[in-house]
């Protein structure tokens, strides 16, 4: 076909026109410059080395380009990369160049501050650490806190070999025993608390027994009390006194005295007659009231004359 240069010579006159307008608009914007601070993103770790301590997370670097080109970057347009695939245990020192930022088309790096970044390396080592559970709270009065085990009993532990030759067990997050009466079975998180080390597998489930505690002890004659006699009303419990059967460890125990319990009854709201009414203990913290005998006392309520 012959070659003819005006053929569809309105498209080529449109594309030279809008041509010559986006070059009028670009010259016309002045050339700025800038100074940010860029993430600084390590690239290609290799898989058998570790970082020590903390390299720099950014960098500031100077830019130039027209003033439209500058206040549309984003935070995401500029970085600083730095390549790490081949480098070996020890310290390495790595030069920062304004080949190393990478910056959308049209912005130039005229600088980039620090110029070399120091990163220390150290071969990645592996050892499994038995796990240690951790329980907060405390148990229902009278209970204590038993055996604690994990499942599975030892983890896996990733990391520099000189964090890991110091790491001696990883931790749980607690348990929680407040209050319980029985045994507490719960999943939880693995960790250690070098920030350089990391578990495997961060998870367990924790065994914490809750069991009755080991002595058990009777205070007799503990007198009722009579709680929310009603005005213009008397009232007197048969028997006057209960025993009280407490359980708990041997210093709890031991150390309960009758002025440290309180049995009594409560007739809030009722009237003149005769009532079987459950007998109710105030005990210490961390000892337990197993039973009363008698677990009820007869309630005689008269009126009083005027």
């Amino acid at each position: 076909m012959k070659f003819w240069p005006f053929r569809q010579w309105q498209l080529k006159l449109v594309s030279v026109g809008l041509a010559v307008a986006l070059w009028m608009a670009v010259a016309g914007e002045e050339t700025v410059e800038r100074g940010l601070r860029v993430p600084l993103e390590l690239k290609n770790m290799p898989i058998d080395l570790n970082l020590v301590g903390e390299p720099p997370t950014v960098v500031d670097v100077r830019v130039r380009g027209t003033s439209g080109t500058l206040a549309g970057l984003t935070p995401g347009d500029i970085a600083a990369v730095l390549e790490l695939r081949g480098a070996g245990a020890g310290r390495r020192l790595f030069q920062l160049t304004p080949e190393h930022i990478r910056v959308p088309f049209g912005v130039e790096v005229t600088q980039v501050v620090p110029s070399g970044v120091a990163v220390d390396f150290e071969r990645t080592a592996t050892r499994r650490v038995p796990i240690a559970p951790t329980v907060e709270g405390e148990p229902a009065p009278g209970f204590v806190v038993g055996a604690m085990t994990a499942d599975p009993k030892e983890v896996e532990v990733i990391g520099p070999a000189s964090a890991v030759a110091t790491a001696t067990e990883a931790l749980t997050e607690p348990v929680s025993v407040a209050g319980a009466r029985e045994t507490v079975v719960q999943g939880v998180s693995v960790g250690l608390l070098n920030p350089l080390l990391r578990v495997k597998n961060p998870r367990a489930s924790v065994r914490v027994q809750v069991l009755p505690g080991p002595r058990e002890r009777v205070v007799q004659e503990q007198p009722v009390r009579l709680r929310g006699v009603g005005t213009k009303l008397a009232a007197k419990a048969v028997p006057a006194t209960v025993d009280v059967y407490l359980r708990g460890t041997r210093e709890s125990v031991g150390n309960v005295g009758l002025t440290d319990l309180t049995a009594y009854v409560d007739l809030v709201g009722l009237g003149v007659g005769r009532y079987s009414i459950p007998v109710r203990v105030e005990a210490p913290p961390r000892v337990g009231v197993t039973r009363v005998e008698p677990a009820a006392v007869r309630v005689e309520i008269q009126s009083v004359p005027d």
